[in-house]
């Protein structure tokens, strides 16, 4: 059975969905968005995880709004998110996002509502072992996507540079050891009271 939902208080309730919807702005439209799709390594590493924490925030809202989704729900809900942000990983994808507006747009509101906000809203509800196996998902896409972006020997994104795919690859790898690094020590510091 799931937790409880924390109830916000009233006058938290429209704030809270303020920061997301700021987030996601700023994220997804000018000036910043094409600032960001300008480089390769912040189209990834920087829009991508803006507008993924924009939909988390607003996933979070919503568990506390109407309670959290149930185990199922959120295996199911997270399984998505996985494939939606693995989809968007794609070189093929990058670069249509990039040329064509309509596909940027898709992109911004699937990792914002497909991706974050699953996160969000269902995270809390997972048990360890499920949290952990996701986690170790995450680090593993990282470290492949990294290893694949720095050792293609041509340009897998073709609106990009070649050096700024090597650029992509050093950061993912790093994201990845840095995830692997948080997983373990959140690992052993075991569960903190009040987390969910």
């Amino acid at each position: 059975m799931p937790p409880a939902a924390l109830p916000l208080r009233p006058a938290a309730q429209p704030a809270a969905l303020l920061v997301p919807v700021v987030l996601f702005a700023a994220a997804a439209l000018p000036p910043l968005a094409p600032l960001l799709q300008a480089s390769l390594p912040l189209h990834v590493l920087v829009q991508f995880p803006l507008l993924v924490a924009a939909g988390f925030g607003a996933g979070r809202t919503a568990a506390r709004r109407r309670g959290p989704c149930d185990v199922a729900e959120a295996i199911a809900a997270l399984l998505l998110a996985i494939g939606c942000l693995a989809f968007w990983m794609l070189p093929r994808w990058l670069d249509a996002a990039v040329l064509d507006a309509r596909v940027d747009a898709l992109k911004a509101a699937s990792l914002a509502l497909l991706c974050g906000l699953p996160g969000g809203w269902c995270w809390g509800v997972l048990p360890a072992v499920a949290r952990g196996v996701l986690w170790a998902n995450g680090v593993s896409m990282a470290v492949v996507m990294g290893w694949l972006y720095l050792n293609a020997p041509e340009r897998l994104c073709t609106t990009y540079l070649l050096d700024e795919q090597a650029v992509l690859g050093e950061g993912m790898l790093i994201l990845g050891a840095g995830l692997a690094l948080w997983g373990i020590v959140a690992a052993l510091r075991g569960p903190q009271p009040g987390s969910s």
